[in-house]
């Protein structure tokens, strides 16, 4: 089963390498090591990963632009692995939109443990995004073919940037989206900074939803990140 999950470990010591990529073997996975960003570039360009374990501190091209870069095109899970233990660095990374961070020196069996709870969520929301035409969450229904939403039944008029944000996040209901993730995901341009508008178009897609149901929090904010399906 694991042979057609493909994994980038992108690492620039060859020991530590070699390592993670002969226990991701061993599980099975179908595994490529890149060992600078420039040779991670190339290999996400050419191939399609279901997973990427990324250092931060590579030669040439940066973890963090390295996720940032994935982040504009891909949806795959990324967790970071590094020797930066600051708080401040997690945050970051995060934000950037990597999915996990696990700090070195690491246990191998954290590694595999995170490894298969990202896939795990990622292959089954990717699952459900492709097969079914209806998303659901709590009790609220988006049709993705006659382009309707509900709550509780009620038809709720929305507009092409409102529901494009709503099925984004309904399609990945776990997945924490930056600003830029939905910027970048619904409206196809470079996000520049810290423009206003997602900010805006979640506060009147809130308002819509609150409208039919006051008392059910469906978009979360998660501070100092981004948004979320609620809890």
């Amino acid at each position: 089963m694991n042979e057609n999950i493909k994994i980038l470990v992108v690492e620039d010591d060859s020991d530590i390498n070699n390592l993670l990529c002969k226990i991701l073997s061993k599980q099975g996975y179908s595994v490529r090591g890149a060992f600078s960003g420039s040779e991670a570039k190339m290999c996400l360009e050419q191939y399609d990963f279901q997973l990427v374990l990324l250092d931060l501190m590579l030669p040439a091209i940066s973890g963090e632009e390295i996720v940032s870069q994935i982040r504009k095109i891909k949806t795959m899970p990324i967790i970071v692995i590094s020797a930066k233990l600051g708080q401040d660095t997690k945050i970051e990374v995060l934000k950037l939109g990597a999915d996990d961070f696990i700090s070195k020196p690491f246990d191998i069996n954290e590694v595999l443990a995170r490894v298969e709870a990202q896939l795990r969520r990622y292959m089954v929301f990717s699952n459900v995004a492709e097969k079914q035409s209806i998303l659901r969450y709590k009790d609220l229904t988006l049709d993705l073919e006659t382009v309707e939403v509900k709550v509780k039944g009620q038809k709720i008029t929305l507009t092409a940037r409102e529901f494009a944000i709503l099925e984004l996040m309904m399609s990945y209901p776990n997945k924490v989206f930056t600003k830029a993730n939905l910027f970048e995901g619904v409206w196809k341009e470079e996000f520049l900074g810290d423009d206003n508008t997602v900010n805006v178009h979640i506060s009147n897609l809130r308002s819509k939803l609150a409208k039919v149901a006051p008392d059910t929090e469906y978009i979360k904010t998660v501070w100092g990140i981004g948004f979320k399906m609620g809890e």
